[in-house]
């Protein structure tokens, strides 16, 4: 039965999630990669859509900014809908000179300050989330066939925006870490906790050290490897 942020029917939404943070995207998303398309919810302008991709069923789902805004879907697609892979379809900041505008970032582990929602659960264990095996392979393999570079490891989930702790951007460049975003450690806790898959693909839309932005009106063309890296992994693993 529908939840307090997700109307749909039970059966409307697919085992496999694609989870883009802004619900346009999710609509833009579903509309250029999925067939015979059905808008399943937009309770508080969150979209989700549910279609095919090569004949499975796939949900396109927004998860709103932030790990709080990703754990109350996640939760709520695993617990009530049975979404058994979860994929969080996104943009990052990169953290590493050899990485570019417009590559791409599969987050084996996430980073985080510790004051996830999750933080409650485990107390004093400084618990590490990571990417489902699986899916990680499958999307690297996808990645490997696009003309596209790829870059697979740490990244860190950020609870804040607008930072400003030069410092830890520091040590965490130091540590190898490749970019930054706002949910995948949160997806990642989510998933575990529920024995279900989940993985984070994100297209690098701006350089932290750097300070190159990719421009609005390119953001969806180079979104689109990110979208079909997830979709082929889905479906691989």
């Amino acid at each position: 039965m529908p939840t307090p942020h997700i109307s749909a029917a039970i059966g409307d939404i697919a085992e496999t999630v694609l989870m883009p943070g802004d619900p346009y995207r999710a609509k833009w998303a579903a509309e250029t990669y999925l067939d015979d398309i059905k808008l399943v919810n937009e309770v508080r302008g969150m979209l989700g859509f549910t279609g095919t991709y090569k004949g499975n069923p796939v949900t396109i789902h927004g998860s709103g900014m932030g790990m709080p805004s990703i754990s109350i879907y996640a939760n709520e697609l695993i617990t009530e809908y049975g979404a058994k892979t979860l994929i969080r379809i996104g943009s990052c900041g990169a953290m590493q000179h050899h990485i570019k505008v417009r590559d791409v970032v599969i987050a084996m582990t996430a980073t985080t300050m510790g004051t996830t929602p999750s933080a409650g659960f485990f107390k004093e264990i400084n618990y590490a989330p990571c990417a489902n095996y699986g899916l990680l392979e499958a999307a690297v393999a996808a990645a490997r066939q696009k003309d596209t570079g790829v870059h697979v490891g740490n990244i860190y989930s950020s609870d804040i925006f607008y930072a400003e702790r030069p410092d830890l951007d520091e040590v965490m460049i130091r540590h190898g870490i490749l970019g930054v975003e706002m949910e995948a450690a949160e997806l990642y806790t989510v998933a575990a906790r529920h024995g279900v898959r989940a993985l984070g693909v994100m297209t690098v839309s701006d350089h932290l050290l750097t300070h190159e932005a990719l421009p609005s009106d390119q953001r969806e063309k180079s979104f689109g490897d990110m979208v079909e890296i997830a979709l082929e992994a889905a479906f691989a693993a």
